[in-house]
């Protein structure tokens, strides 16, 4: 009987790489079987094992949407999805950043004041000195992306746990985006301005016609990269999904987008957040899956001293992480700016950073490195800005949406502990 695998993760490539000398219990050794009794099989032993991947907070997101529409009774509304797909773009963005820094087994403090100060010096620049707006946001990632090397070289090359550095971070450049903002504190963007349209701006003026094809073409996309991964595989001698396998999974992908899709063209349109967070994803998943970067840092994240025996740059990988996260963080602060309508001293602070990790963790990003994905960041932000709305919504006070927001990121870090806990028994 022919058989097909589960595509192995960047992170059992790199693992292959260190360790060759894989156990014969070693799960990726496992093939599933064709047809539903594959599938079946390989569920009952990813319970097992612990290994639920991305079902949780599927699960968790089908059980939001019930309970707050059988209470509003105007949950799934159109307008309200509409909105929670543009109020995610934010702390979505800073979240992807998050992800690349926790594949390092790290953490980032920092990231809430670096959207700060990204906000607060395209404002300035733009609002205050007159420069080209485009050129003022430029200017204001590039500064983003050398506060995030400047963590990064502390943690790297001197050797301070990035804790401590990013921590250090996150108070001075508080400071720097209070120094820059100035007296007054606030600066409004400028009407109809760059910042401005990029949370109000749908494409094609609400045009139904982008909805559809956007969710076309990624049915057509990954349609395709299941084919030519198949035939890769198959020419390598590999095992492979069938193409029943291969049209089973992108039904199932064009039930969603389709239906997204239609939502979406039930309110304004397809709106410019949704297609920024979406791109930034997919691109950022493309690195960690398909370039030898991303198996770089899976392979640190994995274990640093093997990755360094493997011939990995540690020092580099790790400080270019740190500067795509502040990277992503400085975008993710313009489009909090443009959502609240101007930049000021509070945006970065309170929750953003903390929504921003638990996004990331309880999307299925692993605390202690070496797993996850950067599509765990859109799944997790999705709900928590679900969780913020639906409450909202019932009229909740904002201590029992910290609470419960707490309550989900303590259970994804339990399920995180448990995961590792069992694959670390499995293997000894």
């Amino acid at each position: 009987m022919s058989t097909s695998q589960t595509t192995p993760t960047p992170a059992d490539a790199a693992a292959d790489a260190a360790a060759p000398a894989a156990s014969a219990a070693d799960p990726r050794l496992l093939v599933r079987r064709q047809g539903l009794g594959g599938y079946a099989e390989e569920f009952r032993r990813r319970i097992k094992s612990g290994d639920l991947g991305s079902l949780p907070v599927v699960i968790g997101l089908v059980l939001i949407a019930v309970i707050f529409q059988s209470v509003t009774g105007h949950f799934l509304q159109a307008d309200n999805l509409t909105n929670i797909t543009k109020w995610i773009a934010g702390p979505g963005l800073i979240a992807v950043g998050v992800v690349f820094v926790l594949l390092l087994g790290e953490i980032d403090l920092s990231l809430g004041s670096v959207a700060g100060v990204s906000a607060a010096v395209t404002s300035v620049l733009a609002v205050r000195e007159g420069l080209n707006e485009g050129l003022a946001i430029l200017l204001a990632l590039a500064a983003a992306v050398a506060l995030g090397a400047l963590h990064g070289f502390f943690f790297a090359r001197i050797g301070v746990p990035a804790f401590v550095v990013t921590l250090a971070g996150m108070l001075a450049w508080s400071g720097l985006q209070d120094y820059v903002l100035g007296k007054l504190g606030t600066v409004n963007n400028i009407n109809d301005g760059i910042v401005a349209n990029l949370d109000t701006y749908f494409l094609g003026d609400g045009d139904v016609l982008y909805a559809w094809l956007l969710a076309v073409l990624a049915v057509a996309a990954f349609l395709t990269a299941q084919l030519l991964d198949a035939r890769r595989r198959t020419a390598a001698g590999l095992p492979a999904r069938s193409t029943g396998e291969i049209a089973l999974r992108t039904g199932a992908l064009a039930v969603l987008a389709l239906t997204g899709a239609y939502m979406l063209n039930q309110d304004r349109g397809l709106p410019l957040p949704l297609v920024v967070l979406l791109g930034v994803v997919v691109l950022t998943d493309f690195v960690l899956r398909r370039t030898s970067y991303g198996r770089q840092i899976f392979a640190v994240g994995g274990g640093v001293e093997a990755a360094r025996r493997a011939g990995i740059n540690v020092a580099r990988v790790r400080i270019s992480v740190f500067m795509l996260s502040a990277l992503l963080a400085g975008l993710g602060g313009l489009f909090i700016a443009s959502q609240q309508g101007s930049a000021d001293k509070q945006l970065g602070s309170g929750n953003v950073l903390m929504s921003a990790i638990a996004a990331a963790v309880i999307g299925g990003t692993s605390l202690f490195g070496g797993r996850g994905k950067t599509w765990s960041a859109l799944l997790g932000i999705l709900v928590i800005q679900s969780i913020t709305t639906g409450l909202d919504m019932v009229h909740a006070a904002q201590a029992i949406q910290y609470m419960i927001t707490g309550a989900v990121l303590l259970a994804a870090v339990v399920l995180d502990s448990l995961t590792r806990r069992t694959r670390t028994a499995g293997r000894s």
